[in-house]
């Protein structure tokens, strides 16, 4: 699993959030999401800056440059 998928399963448990919780929050399909955390498919920019914001968390920290 790469470190965005980690990341983002992380992130969204930490808030005891269903992906379909998540996905009704920030306007992107529970498929979607379903796929990121699977390592399926990676986000474009507009969807990370989305969970970025709803995280309140960095770029670089979801996609696994930093710490």
């Amino acid at each position: 699993m790469n470190k965005f998928a980690e990341r983002l399963k992380e992130l969204r448990e930490e808030k005891n959030l269903t992906q379909y919780q998540l996905s009704n929050q920030i306007g992107i399909s529970t498929a979607c999401i379903n796929r990121w955390e699977k390592n399926l498919r990676i986000p474009n920019i507009d969807s990370i800056i989305i969970l970025c914001k709803f995280f309140n968390c960095s770029a670089d920290y979801l996609i696994g440059l930093e710490n």
